[in-house]
């Protein structure tokens, strides 16, 4: 008898040692079906070098499959302390280039200093604020964080936090 029941807790412990080999190999696959895959990753995140940009020209790059708005902001533009990003000395306008009514994409009229949706009729002024139109709020500002004169969107920074926290104030 005592022959019998080793046999049957070696088979106990041998079943269960194999139940819990399978069970942390199977977790270890379902914890790496949940990670993104490193393209989805690398596709999350777009560098702009802001060195060769021109004062008052709009400079659109996309970003997560959205229109992405930066202005370096001329001495005739109006400074918006709450919105604009300083990066070495200059001012810059950045935006998400959806309007905040119904995600048209509005265009820039450099003689007005605005941004003007034409589905109906929203103008945003050159920091991005609403002006007048149906739109009920300024043009989003996407995260981002500075690297000397590099943007890099899809990354939150110390700057990206004092925006969104004075925009709360």
């Amino acid at each position: 008898m005592a022959v019998e029941q080793k046999r049957r807790d070696f088979i106990g412990l041998s079943f269960g040692a194999v139940a819990a080999v399978g069970g942390v190999f199977m977790l270890a696959g379902m914890k790496k079906s949940w990670d993104p895959l490193p393209s989805v990753k690398a596709a999350g995140f777009t560098t702009v070098d802001l060195s060769p940009m021109q004062e008052g020209v709009l400079h659109q790059v996309e970003w997560r499959k959205k229109p992405i708005f930066i202005i370096k902001k001329s001495a005739d533009m109006k400074a918006n302390d709450s919105r604009d990003v300083i990066i070495d000395g200059a001012r810059y306008m950045l935006s998400i280039g959806l309007c905040t009514h119904l995600g048209c994409i509005p265009s820039w009229r450099p003689s007005q200093k605005q941004f003007v949706c034409a589905c109906h009729g929203g103008v945003f002024d050159e920091s991005g604020v609403n002006l007048f139109g149906p739109p009920p709020r300024p043009l989003d500002i996407p995260p981002f964080r500075i690297d000397g004169t590099k943007l890099v969107l899809g990354e939150t920074g110390p700057e990206y936090d004092k925006l969104v926290n004075q925009a709360k104030a």
